[in-house]
């Protein structure tokens, strides 16, 4: 075994707790989103208004507020527990529909080449020569606020980032031996694109996905900062910072916890994309 390799076999060998301990976190996450209206203590729409801005732990009428309460005497927790559900729904919808979109325009640029790769290759050029919080701004303000548009717009400002990967990694398994041997059996551009090419790219188009996983809460969380995503009074952890940001001074929780929950799901999916990163790339040591 070579002086490259056995550092590669060790880290393989060994417990991978940097990819299962951030696993379990969004596992965590997940189960708590799919789980919200068991594990939330009161209604994400219920109003006290003499309970309003009141600090954790606060208990009136017998409703006790462990997180506080916002400017309406909402529970605060109760929001988080769903507004976790916005926030995951958006994530993995955006990333799953950006990923069919990218990774197949993608796969045909890299194996069909000629016009297909020309067309395909420009608009990916125009779509990432353009900020996407930007692009994502101006179709929700044309298209309207509100969850499915936030959905469809996200996805439509990232495919270019799978298409981009998806072209690279065709490039070089196109050229093959066992492609271009189906080729010359007569297999068609679909089944080759399936059965031989797709495999062999999956791996990296993953690490796209966990990467672009994070970067879809935050932009959700964006434009529901600046009052073009979910709509009120559903409760989502960006249209929460964006209210909390009003009352810092005087009431710091209903930002903070919000924030919080933001920055311990970018983390848990960046950690696991970068692990996968590290897996599926042969060079690392």
């Amino acid at each position: 075994m070579s002086a490259v390799s056995q550092p590669l076999a060790r880290r393989r060998a060994g417990p991978r707790w940097s990819l299962w301990a951030p696993a379990a976190l969004l596992a965590l996450l997940v189960v708590i989103a799919l789980a919200a209206p068991w594990l939330a203590p009161y209604s994400p729409t219920q109003q006290n208004l003499l309970a309003r801005l009141k600090p954790p732990g606060f208990v009136s009428r017998g409703v006790t507020y462990w997180l506080g309460s916002d400017e309406l005497g909402r529970d605060l927790l109760s929001r988080l527990i769903h507004g976790a559900r916005i926030s995951l729904l958006v994530a993995f919808s955006s990333v799953i529909l950006s990923g069919l979109v990218g990774t197949t325009l993608g796969m045909m640029a890299g194996y069909l080449r000629g016009p297909v790769e020309t067309v395909v290759m420009r608009v990916v050029d125009i779509f990432l020569s353009v900020p996407a919080i930007l692009l994502a701004i101006i179709t929700v303000a044309v298209l309207g606020p509100g969850l499915i548009n936030v959905i469809v717009v996200l996805a439509l400002t990232r495919w270019p980032r799978y298409a981009r990967v998806a072209y690279g990694q065709t490039l070089g398994v196109s050229n093959m031996p066992y492609v271009r041997l189906a080729a010359f059996m007569g297999a068609r551009a679909p089944r080759i694109l399936w059965r031989h090419v797709l495999p062999n790219i999956i791996g990296a188009m993953t690490v796209v996905a966990t990467l672009e996983f994070g970067l879809m809460v935050l932009f959700e969380a964006g434009l529901s900062f600046l009052g073009l995503g979910v709509q009120p009074p559903t409760a989502s952890w960006g249209a929460m910072l964006s209210t909390g940001r009003n009352y810092l001074a005087t009431a710091w929780w209903i930002a903070t916890f919000p924030g919080l929950c933001l920055f311990v799901l970018v983390l848990a999916v960046n950690l696991i994309g970068d692990d996968l990163r590290d897996r599926f790339d042969p060079r690392a040591s």
